[in-house]
């Protein structure tokens, strides 16, 4: 089983949380690892409350997705699917796998905004 944070750190990288999460294969394994990242970061929300009121969970699967686009493909889905969560620039993996142009393009959109 993966365990998230198994050093107790009090912060950690996105690499850190995310790396760990990409090689998990089982949704019992993913339900875990989702609930303590949820802690985490709702540890932080606590102390610096958001005014848009997004939750921990949804900021912990926005994550978890949008990190699992740096991945392979079929990586993705696998995170998408266990997570239940979508990458939130390109939407769900099983339907669409954005081209280097349409990143590189997006990216260049939303740099501008």
């Amino acid at each position: 089983m993966i365990k998230f944070n198994p050093k107790s750190k009090a912060v950690l990288t996105y690499g850190e949380i995310l790396d760990p999460a990409t090689k998990i294969t089982d949704k019992e394994n993913a339900m875990q690892y989702l609930k303590d990242y949820i802690a985490y970061i709702q540890s932080f929300l606590n102390k610096n409350p958001r005014p848009d009121n997004v939750t921990a969970e949804e900021i912990a699967k926005e994550n978890l997705a949008y990190g699992a686009g740096y991945y392979d493909h079929q990586t993705r889905i696998r995170i998408e699917k266990l997570f239940n969560c979508i990458h939130p620039i390109f939407g769900a993996a099983a339907k669409h796998t954005p081209t280097v142009k349409e990143a590189f393009n997006k990216g260049l959109e939303l740099g501008r905004k």
